[in-house]
């Protein structure tokens, strides 16, 4: 499966799709980008005069290509239009602000999956390489 045909399978559209690219993926871990559009509607009120990336979207970006990418890309064929990754936990640490129009690469390395469950180690990156989010995050594979 290619890169693209993993971001076609993601169960989100625009403006709720936070993958550009992946980077690299494999059986271990996944590597992605994403940038922040500065008309994305949340920057209008979150900070006013101060727009700040809400700390609940640079979740949603770790969870979208650190664990639902690899999740298809660890399902294969068998990941389907029937089948949907749930997030089960999170632990975020927020370390530094993101702003409009900034890029981040997201790095995923899988802990572990079993039994449908898959739990991954994820660190967010801005342009400059410094973290600006790290955490876990685990999701669980459910069939409709």
């Amino acid at each position: 499966m290619t890169n693209q045909e993993i971001i076609s399978k993601l169960p989100y559209s625009k403006p709720f799709l936070f993958v550009d690219e992946i980077v690299q993926i494999d059986e271990n871990g996944v590597e992605g980008n994403y940038t922040f559009d500065e008309s994305l509607d949340f920057y209008k009120g979150h900070f006013k005069d101060y727009p700040v990336t809400p700390g609940v979207i640079l979740t949603e970006v770790m969870a979208q290509i650190g664990l639902v990418c690899l999740g298809i890309f660890l399902l294969n064929d068998t990941f389907n239009r029937n089948t949907s990754i749930a997030l089960t936990s999170t632990e975020i640490e927020f370390l530094k602000p993101v702003f409009p129009k900034e890029k981040v690469t997201v790095i995923s390395k899988k802990i572990y999956f079993r039994f449908g469950k898959l739990k991954c180690k994820i660190i967010m990156k801005n342009e400059k390489g410094e973290e600006v989010c790290t955490g876990i995050i685990a999701g669980m594979i459910i069939s409709k």
